[in-house]
C-alpha cells in the first residue's frame, strides 16, 4: 500500500484520536471528565489572630503539609488539591463571613471550622448547602449527633469522651478511686461535667467535689482549700488552656495535697504543659494522637519531621488529621463514581474501618458517627520536657 504523505497520515492520526475520545466520552464519561478534573478544595476559617492563634498557626500548616504530600504523589484520583484558608481573628461572625466569601468564590468540597460557635452557627447553611463536609477545632459533645449535624465531624473524641477515656485509666489503675472535676463556668468548661459523673459512678469511681471557677479568674485559693478537704485520688481540669491549672496543682501540693493531676485535649500540647514549672512534673491528659517527638513507628510522623525539623503542636497534628480524613473520604467518593456531595462524603467518612491513619493515632481507627472516641494518656517528663506515654491507647 502507497504510504501517506506526512501531513496526511498526522491528521488522520488526529482525526482517529478524536473519534476515539468522542467515543470515550459516551462510554466512559468520567474517565474524560478525570482528564480535564475540577480540582478538589478544602475552605478554612482559621484564627492565625487573635486569642486562639496559637491554635491556628498549627491547624493551618498541618492541613498545608497534609495537601502538598497528597499533590506532590499527584493529587486524589488525577485532582489537584486546593486549601483556601481566611483568618477569622477566632470570631464567629469573622470566621462565617469568611465561610460566606470562600464558598461563593471557589467549588468548596471540605472545610475547616475554628470553633463551636462557628459549627453551631453555620450548620443550617451546611444543610442547605449539601455539597460540603465540616470538621474544625471543636470537639464538644453536642457536634457529636450524626442527626443533628448531618454533614460535620469531629477529628478525634467529644469531650465527654475525653472524660471516659481518663476515667477508664482511672479505673484500671486505682480502682474505686476518688476523682474531682475542676471546671471553667462557660460552655466549654461545662460540657462534658454532667455525663462524666455518671461515666465515673458506672465504674465504680466516685466523684467527691465538682468546683467550677469563673472564667479567666487566677485567684483560687478559696477553692484549693475545698479541693485539699475533698482529698481526691485524681483531679480533672476541664474549659482550660492553662490558667488556673498551675495555681491548682502548686498551692494544692504546698497544702500536702497528693493527687493525681489530670488535662484535656486543649491543655495538652507539650508547649502548654512544659509552661507549668517543675510542679507540673508528671501532669497526665489524654491525647488523641501522637506527639511530634514519639519515638515509636509512625510513618506519617517521620514524613512530617522531614518536612518540619523543629517541633509542630498538637494542633498541627489536628490539622494534618482532619486534611486526611477530608481527602480519604473524598478518594472513596470518587473510587465509587459518586459525586462529591455532603452525604455522600459523610457516608465515606462512616465507611472508614480499621483505617491506618500512618501512626498519627496509634491504633487503626472506625468512624461510625461524628466522633473518633479513641486516645491515649501521655504524662508529662519535666527533666526530658516532653510528654511520654502513661497508657495504652484507649477506645471507647
Amino acid at each position: 500500500m502507497a504510504q501517506q504523505p506526512a501531513s496526511t497520515r498526522r491528521r488522520s492520526l488526529m482525526l482517529g484520536a478524536a473519534a476515539a475520545a468522542g467515543t470515550a466520552a459516551l462510554t466512559h464519561p468520567l474517565a474524560v471528565l478525570a482528564q480535564g478534573a475540577e480540582e478538589i478544595v478544602i475552605g478554612g476559617s482559621i484564627p492565625m489572630t487573635g486569642v486562639f492563634a496559637f491554635a491556628g498557626v498549627g491547624i493551618n500548616a498541618g492541613i498545608q503539609d497534609y495537601v502538598k504530600i497528597v499533590n506532590d504523589a499527584g493529587g486524589i484520583k488525577g485532582r489537584k488539591v486546593r486549601y483556601v484558608p481566611e483568618d477569622t481573628g477566632y470570631k464567629v461572625d469573622v470566621s462565617v463571613a469568611a465561610f460566606k466569601k470562600i464558598t461563593s468564590q471557589n467549588k468548596v468540597n471540605v472545610y475547616y471550622g475554628d470553633s463551636t460557635g462557628f459549627a453551631k452557627t453555620i450548620n443550617p447553611e451546611l444543610d442547605r448547602n449539601g455539597n460540603i463536609l465540616m470538621a474544625g477545632a471543636s470537639f464538644a459533645s453536642e457536634l457529636n449527633d450524626p442527626k443533628k449535624y448531618p454533614h460535620q465531624f469531629l477529628v478525634g473524641p467529644d469531650y465527654t469522651e475525653m472524660f471516659g477515656i481518663l476515667l477508664k485509666h482511672i479505673a484500671k489503675e486505682k480502682p474505686g478511686a476518688k476523682v474531682a472535676f475542676v471546671y471553667s463556668d462557660s460552655e466549654f468548661g461545662r460540657d462534658p461535667i454532667e455525663k462524666s459523673e455518671a461515666a465515673a459512678k458506672a465504674l465504680g469511681l466516685t466523684v467527691p467535689i465538682k468546683i467550677m471557677t469563673a472564667a479567666g479568674s487566677v485567684d483560687v485559693s478559696g477553692e484549693v482549700i475545698k479541693l485539699r478537704r475533698a482529698a481526691p485520688d485524681y483531679t480533672i481540669f476541664h474549659g482550660y488552656i492553662l490558667a488556673p491549672i498551675p495555681e491548682f496543682i502548686t498551692q494544692g501540693k504546698q497544702q500536702g495535697m497528693t493527687s493525681k493531676w489530670m488535662g484535656t485535649f486543649w491543655t495538652m500540647d507539650s508547649s502548654t504543659v512544659m509552661k507549668m514549672g517543675p510542679d507540673g512534673d508528671g501532669f497526665m491528659g489524654v491525647m488523641p494522637y501522637r506527639y511530634y517527638y514519639d519515638t515509636e513507628k509512625a510513618p506519617m510522623l517521620e514524613k512530617i519531621r522531614a518536612l518540619r525539623p523543629e517541633y509542630q503542636s498538637t494542633a498541627y497534628m489536628q490539622g494534618f488529621l482532619a486534611a486526611m480524613l477530608f481527602l480519604e473520604s473524598a478518594k472513596r467518593c470518587l473510587d465509587g463514581n459518586k459525586p462529591l456531595t455532603g452525604d455522600n462524603l459523610k457516608a465515606a467518612l462512616n465507611s472508614l474501618k480499621d483505617f491506618d491513619t500512618g501512626g498519627l493515632i496509634g491504633v487503626p481507627i472506625t468512624i461510625s458517627g461524628n466522633s473518633i472516641p479513641v486516645g491515649r494518656v501521655y504524662k508529662a517528663d519535666m527533666k526530658a520536657q516532653k510528654m511520654v506515654a502513661a497508657s495504652d491507647w484507649i477506645k471507647l
